[in-house]
């Protein structure tokens, strides 16, 4: 289990720095999820567990000091555990989140920490030090994969092994409970997108979505279809009025010559 916990380490520290720095959007936990699967040997479990993470945190934006519980770890343990102890992917949701709240609060205190060297990036500002700035900007990348692959080493290493085997001990009800809070999960993701979203002149589209669904039990790949129809629809009609070399010429103004 060793080389697996080193990969998925590497792996954790590669996408922390994603996050912050790249933004090539590989840390997303459907991202995530594949590859620790693909890790692990069960790339199927590994994309259920982070297509699942994916639905709670797509509605978690960070907004300047409201940040959301960490979608790296969460995504990287989840998925781990979900795959190690053989259970449902939804139990594996409620393994995530203690995980993602933690970390989270340990970088905040991490990036508390390293705000006195903003000052020091000031100095070598004034003083044309480009190259301390860059050296500043290298150590705090170099530690944010650092901090992410130990937080990720560590309990897929150690509690590995003793997963599948604490997930046997634990009552039958909690596994239950965090299944259905699994379940639920996902669900608050989407009503934080919504809340964010949605206007008063788009809720016609969603009553049609909950109809395709809930009614006419459409699978989902044809309900997004239809939505990206209409958006598509939507956006060129848009764009035809709001093009001036579509519009019709307007007169020319008479005048009087004054």
């Amino acid at each position: 289990m060793l080389t697996e916990s080193i990969l998925i380490a590497l792996w954790a520290g590669i996408i922390g720095i994603d996050m912050y720095v790249g933004l090539t959007h590989i840390h997303r936990p459907v991202v995530s999820g594949l590859v620790v699967g693909l890790i692990l040997g069960d790339i199927t479990t590994g994309l259920i567990v982070g297509g699942t993470l994916e639905l709670i945190w797509m509605g978690m934006v960070p907004l300047a000091g409201a940040q959301p519980p960490n979608v790296v770890i969460g995504g990287v343990i989840g998925t781990a555990f979900g795959i190690i102890a053989g259970e449902d992917p939804k139990a594996a949701v409620g393994i995530a989140i203690p995980f993602a709240v933690a970390v989270q609060g340990l970088i905040t205190l991490l990036f508390t920490s390293l705000a006195p060297l903003m000052h020091k990036a000031d100095q070598y500002a004034m003083d044309a030090n480009y190259r301390g700035i860059e050296r500043i900007n290298y150590l705090g990348v170099a530690l944010l994969f650092l901090f992410n692959a130990f937080i990720a080493f560590l309990p897929v290493f150690f509690g590995a092994e003793q997963a599948a085997a604490y997930v046997e001990s634990v009552p039958q009800w909690i596994i239950d409970g965090l299944s259905v809070a699994g379940g639920i999960m996902p669900a608050i993701g989407f009503a934080m997108l919504l809340k964010i979203m949605l206007k008063t002149e788009y809720v016609m589209f969603l009553i049609i979505g909950f109809v395709l669904a809930a009614y006419l039990e459409m699978p989902i790949l044809a309900i997004s279809l239809i939505g990206l129809a209409i958006a598509l629809y939507d956006f060129f009609q848009n764009k035809d009025k709001q093009d001036p070399d579509k519009q019709a010429p307007r007169e020319e103004e008479i005048t009087d010559g004054i």
